[in-house]
C-alpha cells in the first residue's frame, strides 16, 4: 500500500520526468501549472499518464480547482 507522502514523492518525479523539469524545482504545494509551464491539455495528459500509473480513475468533480501537488496527491491517494 502506498503512502500519502510516497505517493507525492512518486507523483512528483513522474511530473518532472514527464515534462523535463529538474525534480529538485517541484515542492508539494507548487502549483503545478506554473511549476511545469504546462496548459491544460498538458495538464490532462498529465492526469492520464497518473492515473495508468496508480490504476485509478479520477472523476472530473473531484479535480476541479486542483491546481498543486499535495492536493492531487491526496484525490489520488483516496482511491488506491
Amino acid at each position: 500500500m502506498h503512502t500519502a507522502e510516497h505517493t507525492l514523492e512518486e507523483i512528483l518525479n513522474l511530473a518532472a520526468a514527464h515534462f523535463k523539469v529538474p525534480r529538485a524545482k517541484l515542492t508539494p504545494d507548487d502549483d503545478f501549472f506554473k511549476a511545469l509551464k504546462i496548459d491544460s491539455l498538458q495538464a490532462l495528459d498529465l492526469l492520464t499518464k497518473l492515473e495508468h500509473h496508480f490504476h485509478v480513475e479520477l472523476p472530473d468533480y473531484e479535480l476541479q480547482g486542483v491546481s498543486d501537488f499535495r492536493t492531487l496527491a491526496s484525490r489520488i491517494q483516496a482511491r488506491l
